[in-house]
């Protein structure tokens, strides 16, 4: 469960997006449906090299 932006509940299946500081996702294929309940797959995360 996220808080996104409101213009991705208009995202489309197999549309990628970056999702600031935590990877790219991609609008899932089958359980995805637009304005009425997104799900977001993540398909790589972000390097974190803040601590080193």
């Amino acid at each position: 469960t996220a808080y996104v932006e409101p213009s991705l509940a208009a995202a489309k299946p197999d549309e990628k997006f970056q999702f600031e500081r935590h990877g790219y996702f991609v609008a899932d294929r089958v359980d995805h449906l637009a304005g009425v309940k997104p799900v977001f797959n993540r398909v790589a995360g972000l390097k974190d090299s803040w601590a080193r």
